[in-house]
């Protein structure tokens, strides 16, 4: 008998810890590889020096790379996002950081292809 008082709430699974770590490790190598990324972007921006009207498009190249790099970065923070509340509420959260990872670099590397492509080379 719990006289008048409400049932105890049953006990939260345990976080598994190879979930932990793999989702971690995922989002670490999400943010350290969009960096890295990046700076090698910023670097083959700065660098092109002689870029011929005909065969190279300048703005073309920035555009895509703005628009590869930002959309990364926005599906990192929801990627991330989405993760941590799975592992908040004790849910399976690796695939979605894994995900989060794969979707990044096809994203990053898209960047980079848009701008040889617009750049001619």
């Amino acid at each position: 008998m719990t006289y008048g008082y409400p049932p105890p709430t049953p006990a939260r699974p345990p976080l598994s810890s190879g979930d932990l770590a793999a989702s971690i490790s995922a989002l670490v190598l999400t943010y350290v590889g969009g960096g890295v990324a990046a700076f090698f972007a910023v670097f083959a921006l700065a660098f092109t020096d002689y870029c011929p009207p005909a065969t190279c498009h300048i703005d073309a190249g920035i555009n895509a790379m703005a628009a590869g790099f930002i959309a990364a970065a926005l599906v990192a923070l929801a990627g991330t996002v989405v993760t941590v509340i799975r592992l908040v509420k004790r849910l399976r959260a690796w695939p979605f950081a894994v995900g989060t990872l794969g979707l990044c670099a096809v994203l990053c590397i898209g960047a980079i292809g848009g701008y040889i492509a617009a750049v001619g080379g």
